[in-house]
């Protein structure tokens, strides 16, 4: 298997539960998973949604890294990423044509972290 490297660490961060504030609001706690080291590239913009490919199109950044089987396992898990300061939330996990080599992860930029 090829590592691909990469310039960027993400912390990949999973919502274990949901609180609620002084006022009655939830609020989500994220709890530290994984952080993998990838590439994060900006994906075009101004796409038309279709109805198969909606989520990879809604996607504002894609992160590219080693494949994982831990982290691929998060797929169906409420999960976002922290990269430099910025919250991703995380839109889809795909492992490219099933190879377990990479793992491309798509972002749907959220704000500033604040932790």
């Amino acid at each position: 298997m090829a590592n691909i490297g990469g310039n960027i660490t993400g912390t990949i961060q999973t919502k274990t539960a949901s609180i609620k504030n002084a006022i009655g609001e939830a609020v989500s706690t994220w709890k530290d998973a994984f952080s993998p080291v990838g590439w994060l590239g900006l994906q075009s913009g101004e796409q038309k949604r279709s109805t198969f490919n909606a989520k990879i199109e809604e996607s504002t950044h894609v992160f590219l890294c080693d494949y994982h089987s831990d982290i691929y396992a998060l797929a169906d898990q409420d999960t976002r990423m922290i990269i430099k300061g910025v919250v991703y939330d995380v839109l889809l996990i795909d492992n490219p044509d099933e190879m377990d080599e990479q793992l491309e992860i798509y972002l749907k930029k959220a704000g500033a972290w604040h932790g």
